[in-house]
């Protein structure tokens, strides 16, 4: 991509590959990325989950380290002390010190990021003030509802006076009050000069604020442009005339011009909504491309739940079939089973239902082996050759002497 001195961001080929413990490749997050951000706008960086946009803002903020492809912010490498001087970032999740306050943790990342101590405290008062949390200033985060800390990492993001701010996910956990106040926020930091790049699910909250977007799925980019080019509907022309008569309604075709006079009329393509139009390009991206390392379609399967049936529900199956009569069936043809579910309930109800008295067991004769006999034999004949030995043992002796 040839350089632009009024990009701050240019990602040139970028493809980022993770790989298993054998430096096999096994997910590609980023696949080929060429972007550029211009100085001054509110960038959108759209996308399902596992599109890339995060890895993206990682590789940026040389978390991780591109596979292939080049980054160049500010002109320079990610990775110069003097670019991440000139940085602000929100992260996804606000991880900070929770047995601190606000006022400490933004006088914390201020010293981080070398601000003058004489410009630390009157700007960390500031910046309270301006995310809403003058009242639980000395509050430990600890306390702080998810949008509380939301705010102070927009805050903390600021302290700095960034000239490229990350923000990945800035309304998340925000109340409506709050998310309309971080859009308004980034608006005044436009009109500052800042240049914003911002990674969002909401599709309206980007639709408000942002230039241009860029449309990522299986780490590819699909679309990039402005909203009003992305949305504008070319095959239509819409006509806007305040305060139309209704006479001048049903002559409109033919005769608005000539009827309206020096009213402004301004003609133009309808715009769609956003989020119309991001649902379109990744459905066409699914089409073309299905595989992809992030999150895909997902359809019902409602087979997987299965509604378990109370007696109430045996009951009344049973009883609604009460009416019906069994036929006899014709001798010369098989009998048809019933339907499965009403066999299974006729069953259930007669165990519930049908007592049957155990039956006392007949006594059976006690078979006498074979084998009993002929242990009772050699016992016998045990018994008679010791009987002899203990009556003659006189005999015993001069028969062995013998």
């Amino acid at each position: 991509m040839t350089a632009d001195n009024g990009s701050v961001i240019q990602i040139n080929k970028l493809s980022k590959v993770f790989r298993d413990a054998w430096h096999r490749p096994k997910v590609r997050a980023v696949d080929n990325l060429t972007l550029d951000v211009r100085r001054g706008e509110v960038f959108g960086l759209l996308g399902p989950n596992g599109s890339g946009k995060s890895t993206t803002i990682k590789l940026l903020l040389n978390l991780l380290f591109p596979t292939s492809g080049t980054i160049r912010m500010f002109g320079l490498p990610p990775r110069e002390p003097s670019v991440k001087q000139r940085l602000g970032f929100l992260p996804e999740e606000t991880y900070l010190y929770p047995y601190l306050n606000a006022s400490e943790t933004l006088e914390f990342f201020g010293r981080l990021s070398n601000v003058p101590r004489a410009e630390l405290r009157p700007r960390v008062e500031a910046l309270i003030e301006m995310v809403g949390l003058s009242a639980a200033r000395r509050r430990p985060l600890r306390e702080y509802s998810k949008g509380m800390a939301r705010r102070i990492g927009i805050a903390q993001a600021l302290i700095n006076d960034p000239e490229l701010i990350l923000l990945d996910e800035p309304t998340t956990g925000l109340d409506p009050i709050g998310t309309r106040e971080t859009k308004d926020l980034i608006l005044k930091l436009k009109e500052k000069g800042k240049t914003i790049l911002m990674s969002s699910h909401l599709l309206a909250d980007v639709e408000d604020v942002c230039d241009r977007i860029g449309i990522l799925y299986g780490g590819r980019l699909c679309a990039v442009g402005t909203v009003g080019e992305l949305l504008e509907k070319e095959q239509l022309t819409q006509i806007t005339i305040p305060d139309l008569a209704d006479a001048t309604l049903r002559k409109i075709e033919a005769l608005v011009r000539d009827i309206e006079g020096e009213k402004a009329i301004s003609v133009g393509h309808p715009m769609e909504r956003l989020e119309r139009f991001f649902l379109q390009i990744i459905k066409e991206a699914r089409e073309q491309r299905p595989d992809t390392a992030g999150a895909g379609a997902g359809t019902f399967n409602a087979d997987l739940f299965r509604r378990e049936a109370t007696g109430r529900d045996v009951i009344e199956r049973l009883t609604a079939h009460e009416d019906a009569q069994p036929q006899e069936p014709d001798p010369a043809e098989p009998q048809q089973a019933g339907p499965p579910q009403l066999q299974a309930d006729h069953r259930v109800l007669e165990k519930l239902t049908h007592f049957e008295p155990t039956p006392q067991p007949t006594p059976q004769p006690t078979p006498q082996p074979k084998r009993d006999a002929e242990d009772a034999a050699d016992a016998a004949k045990k018994r008679s050759i010791l009987d002899r030995l203990v009556k003659d043992p006189g005999k015993r002796t001069e028969g062995s002497d013998q």
